[in-house]
């Protein structure tokens, strides 16, 4: 293997200095940026020695974001470490873990009262359906959003 062409090795770093990235992400990049296949190979292979670029830190740290900040359920998360270009057993992992830590119920808990803006009630049936399509498009599982809106609507109705 050749040393990493400077070029590549110092523009990956610079996008490491940015943001958390994974293999794939910096892979896509040089090659957008026009460096030699085997200079990429060289430089992720160098930063991957000098642990710059850990998938599993990455994947954790994108599962950290979906649940916690945009308070997305478990098919968004794997959405999201797919498109990071994370390998399928890594993010299997990282998402075991993560939602093994957690509470799934508190979790679209507050997916619903994000999307509520504090509010505890729905209007109709009509709000209901949106709701569910909602929580269904951030990911949860049908069964977790029947139950999480079943307790709105026995809010609604007490």
């Amino acid at each position: 293997m050749s040393p990493a062409s400077p070029s590549a090795y110092l523009a990956a770093l610079k996008m490491l200095a940015r943001r958390e990235l994974s293999e794939a992400q910096i892979r896509q990049r040089l090659v957008r940026r026009e460096h030699a296949p085997d200079d990429i190979d060289a430089a992720v292979a160098r930063l991957k020695l000098e642990r710059a670029i850990d998938d599993v830190r990455v994947a954790g740290a994108i599962a950290r974001r979906e649940t916690s900040t945009r308070k997305r359920g478990r098919l968004r998360v794997q959405l999201a470490l797919s498109r990071a270009g994370i390998g399928r057993d890594v993010a299997r992992r990282t998402i075991d873990d993560t939602f093994g830590q957690m509470d799934a119920g508190a979790l679209i808990e507050a997916a619903l009262a994000k999307r509520l803006h504090g509010r505890q009630t729905v209007k109709d049936q009509a709000e209901l359906a949106r709701l569910y399509r909602y929580l269904a498009g951030q990911g949860f599982d049908s069964d977790e959003i029947r139950r999480a809106l079943s307790a709105v609507r026995r809010k609604t109705k007490a």
